[in-house]
């Protein structure tokens, strides 16, 4: 008994460290998007070249997507070091493409949909750390909500419903709450891989995070 015990605990305190790692590292990203956002804000003729430009502004989105896919694909064939690079490469481009929001929304309800945000993020991500239950079972209901909200949003560009828009907006909050549950929980369970499994496992809670502002910023902020 005393055994099982021990045993145990040296697992809590193993995934509190792989935890701890995750955290660190997705942290340092959203403070890297955070600086690289108000930098290029801060430049007006960035912040032109970004805007006026639709070409390279898909080009930085398309690269942001590469980024995640190559980093998600490639974690197992890329040194540890070089998965650190791409993650803050893709931190500081996120926040290149970010800087918009600023021109959008004003800076108080910027400030305070992050706020909210982090709140909710907490509240959740420790419901998935803590929780006995097995979350396991949200992930199909989870994924397919996902597409389902990302083929409405497309369809909705063309029908330019207002309705339809308030929906999905609150359909993408369920589904990124929910995610940011699960995917804390299969984090803690993945087990320790280092700093690659850290830096797999901090981009996939950043970019529950980041959804969840933007979705939650469309709902609450205030637009210029």
């Amino acid at each position: 008994m005393e055994r099982y015990q021990t045993n145990e605990r040296t697992v809590v305190i193993a995934q509190g460290g792989v935890m701890r790692g995750v955290y660190a590292w997705m942290g340092g990203g959203l403070a890297l998007t955070a600086l690289v956002s108000l930098l290029t804000v801060s430049s007006p003729a960035l912040l032109q070249a970004i805007l006026g430009n639709r070409i390279l502004f898909y080009a930085l989105v398309l690269g942001e997507l590469g980024l995640v896919i190559g980093i998600s694909g490639a974690i197992n064939r890329i040194s540890a070091s070089t998965a650190s690079m791409l993650f803050l490469a893709y931190a500081a481009l996120n926040g290149v493409t970010m800087s918009t929001i600023f021109i959008a929304y004003t800076s108080s309800s910027i400030a305070s949909t992050f706020v909210i945000t982090s709140g909710m993020f907490f509240a959740m991500s420790l419901y998935g750390y803590a929780t006995r239950s097995d979350l396991s079972s949200w992930g199909s209901f989870l994924f397919m909500g996902l597409i389902g909200v990302v083929i409405a949003s497309v369809v909705n560009i063309f029908l330019q419903s207002s309705a339809l828009y308030w929906v999905l907006s609150m359909c993408g909050v369920i589904v990124f709450t929910g995610l940011t549950a699960y995917d804390t929980q299969k984090i803690k369970t993945m087990g320790n891989r280092g700093t690659k499994g850290a830096i797999l496992g901090a981009l996939t809670l950043y970019l529950d995070f980041i959804n969840m502002f933007l979705i939650m910023l469309r709902l609450t902020g205030d637009r210029r």
